[in-house]
């Protein structure tokens, strides 16, 4: 574990703490902090966090790399893969609808399924980034996969061995339900295109901010406001590609049909891939930490073991840490110790036995339970936005449905006034600063060693709000539909069908 340098103070060990609040406020006197340790501004350890270059060397002058001009490659594959994501979003429902000849609420589920796998499993992205890979080889595998799996769903729209036979199947037998249903293989090739471009998100969603965040210096005294700026001009790219993909890629579609849909997608895909390998020498990186789960499996597991261990104990040498600027993390600075979480801080108190016998899954240093606390603390914010994610969920999906059912003229000529496209785009920036403010935050408070997987927190909310939606349809199909009856449910074929005919069954029954 290397040498010692925490040591509690002799007069602790001759005067035990007369109260567990005394204790409480007195515990950070076990931990003794070296001056050469703090930064400037006191904001938590400084060191082993120097940026290098994508061979893992330093970096001899950081001016000729990062900054803005770097940031902007990163800013064009975002905006690429939000298109993507977006345009998959609104244009798979209607094309397994029309084209595959789904049933709606199917087609509706399917799709749900979709964007929950992709963004759940950015945690999986998160943790290749901060434990292997790094973020910069993270992103160029994965969004690699997802241009394959874009050309995948390409041809799958493209040429007709893929599409069920489209004879005899115009809007009303669309609607009956009667159209030649795909075949199941058409459906595994599309399913498995379509997981294969969710399982290329999973690696990029995770990795593309914080990678971006990378770029500028936190010893700079603008580090906050380019921080600021950076995520508001991140979160700008988001929204442009979601209206490129809500306006220009659905004008495709009806104009010159799914395939050319498809393929601009991936084409915007593949031009951003080639601009962000165009930017390498640019940018600044980030040496990967190791297995983050395995650090947090070694804390909870030496916290178990010693959860008996008490704080004025004979036995007690201090809290353990490494000395020196750098912690025992790869690529990680020190961090400050809290007195939140104290049974946590179990796994680092430093007995006399583990002078003898030192393992990690004994003894573990203060930044290393520090950043277990710092995970359990993030939870609460990402958890607030499920139920928000389920309504974006059910909107991109259900929404889909009703537009192509509904009279979609409006009633002012313009198709809105002024006034209310005013107010549209206050809405809209409300939205895009709070959204952005919530990624800033996570990548700030994460540790140096976890940005990946604290930026992922957010994507996982919004995975559990896409399955939470897939249940919600579930649930409403089961209860409003009864096929004996021959009573449809409110997601079938025609929803405004099947939403008047619920309702004017259940009016006649409460009239009887």
């Amino acid at each position: 574990m290397g040498s010692r340098e925490i040591k509690s103070p002799e007069s602790l060990q001759e005067t035990p703490a007369t109260s567990s609040s005394h204790q409480r406020k007195k515990l950070s006197v076990y931990f003794i902090e070296s001056d050469n340790r703090r930064m400037a501004l006191g904001r938590g350890y400084t060191g082993g966090t120097t940026p290098v270059n994508v061979h893992g060397k330093p970096i001899a002058d950081l001016s000729k790399t990062g900054g803005w001009i770097a940031a902007l490659f990163i800013f064009g594959n975002e905006m690429a893969e939000r298109m993507a994501y977006f345009g998959l979003s609104v244009n798979m429902v209607t094309f397994m609808f029309y084209v595959m000849h789904k049933s709606f609420a199917d087609s509706s589920n399917a799709v749900n399924n979709f964007l929950g796998i992709s963004q759940a499993s950015s945690v999986l992205g998160g943790f290749l980034a901060d434990a292997y890979l790094g973020r910069y080889w993270t992103i160029a595998i994965f969004t690699t996969i997802y241009l394959a799996g874009l050309t995948g769903i390409t041809l799958c729209a493209t040429m007709k061995v893929f599409m069920p036979n489209q004879d005899n199947c115009d809007r009303i037998s669309q609607l009956l339900g009667s159209c030649e249903p795909a075949k199941s293989w058409q459906m595994l090739y599309l399913y498995t295109v379509l997981y294969i471009t969710g399982f290329g998100a999973a690696g990029i969603r995770p990795c593309v901010s914080s990678f971006g965040a990378d770029q500028f210096d936190e010893r700079s005294k603008d580090y906050k406001t380019h921080l600021d700026r950076f995520f508001n001009f991140f979160y700008l790219s988001v929204t442009v590609g979601a209206i490129v993909a809500f306006t220009l890629v659905v004008y495709i579609q009806m104009e010159h049909g799914w395939g050319s849909a498809f393929g601009a997608l991936a084409i915007a895909m593949g031009i951003s891939n080639m601009l962000f390998f165009i930017g390498t020498p640019l940018y600044r990186h980030r040496l990967p930490g190791g297995s983050p789960l395995t650090r947090v499996a070694q804390v909870l597991v030496a916290a178990f073991r010693k959860r008996h261990a008490a704080f004025s104990s004979s036995e007690l040498i201090g809290l353990y840490e490494v000395p020196g600027k750098h912690s025992a993390i790869k690529g990680s600075g020190k961090i400050a110790h809290t007195d939140d979480f104290r049974c946590l801080d179990k796994a680092a108190l430093e007995l006399k036995e583990d002078v003898i016998n030192p393992s990690p899954w004994k003894l573990c240093t203060v930044t290393q339970v520090e950043e277990v606390k710092t995970l359990v603390r993030l939870v609460p914010i990402p958890a607030c936005t499920i139920m928000l994610n389920v309504i974006l969920t059910e909107f991109l999906t259900l929404s889909v449905q009703q537009a192509y059912t509904m009279n979609t003229h409006m009633g002012h000529p313009r198709g809105a006034s002024q006034l209310q496209r005013v107010g549209i785009g206050l809405a809209v920036s409300i939205l895009s600063v709070i959204w952005a403010g919530l990624l800033e935050f996570l990548y700030e408070e994460a540790p140096d060693a976890m940005k990946s997987i604290g930026s992922a927190y957010a994507a996982l909310a919004g995975g559990l709000g896409c399955f939470a939606a897939s249940i919600l349809n579930s649930i409403i199909k089961s209860v409003t539909g009864n096929p004996k009856k021959g009573q449809p449910n409110w997601l079938a074929q025609n929803i405004n069908t099947d939403t008047s005919t619920g309702l004017s069954r259940s009016m006649a029954m409460t009239m009887r």
